[in-house]
């Protein structure tokens, strides 16, 4: 270790900062979906504080010149295409979805009579579907409040960005409109 000198050293630490970097990246990549800071952890093997500046570090490199983006929701992270580019991987994109078919049937009937209360949307699409609920406000795409012994449910602008469809004030003709393209997104997803 005497030999070490700090030029060495620091060498091998810019070698262990960009294999780390390179675990997270792989991870974000493989997933498809978002993942938690504790999934990462476990897939990673790095420490929560390493993991955060790695993720940090990330964050900046696909920033500019990627079509690609690292997005942050609270605790979830995800490696996706930037909004530019979205109908190019919509034309090629195949396999597994983020969503499960019933996760997606359950946004669809959301989307489709919102605002609706909770209960009515257990009693169409069973038990499960709190668990949908849930991930869905985790995720910021559907908004709750509080509306007596139950919760009233409705899209939140993060649906419109999410689904790539554009979110403005409109008449109830031009929402019905967009809530119709989000389930044919949908439809086509299946």
């Amino acid at each position: 270790m005497e030999n070490m000198t700090k030029e060495t050293l620091d060498e091998l630490d810019n070698a262990r900062d960009l294999e780390n970097m390179k675990k997270v990246e792989a991870a974000l990549f493989v997933s498809g979906k978002f993942l938690s800071t504790q999934d990462l952890v476990a897939l990673t093997d790095l420490n929560p504080i390493l993991l955060s500046q790695v993720l940090n570090k990330l964050v900046e490199k696909y920033d500019d010149g990627s079509a690609l983006e690292i997005v942050n929701k609270g605790e979830l992270w995800k490696m996706d295409i930037k909004r530019n580019y979205i109908s190019v991987v919509n034309k090629l994109a195949t396999g597994s979805e983020e969503f499960s078919r019933a996760e997606q049937e359950t946004l669809a009937v959301i989307a489709h009579k919102q605002p609706m209360k909770q209960s009515m949307v257990i009693q169409m699409r069973g038990n499960k579907a709190y668990d949908h609920i849930k991930r869905f406000t985790e995720l910021g795409l559907i908004k709750s409040k509080r509306l007596g012994r139950t919760r009233e449910l409705s899209l939140s602008d993060d649906f419109y960005d999410y689904f790539s469809v554009k979110s403005e004030k409109t008449d109830k003709s031009e929402k019905i409109g967009k809530i119709n393209k989000v389930e044919e997104k949908v439809e086509e997803n299946n």
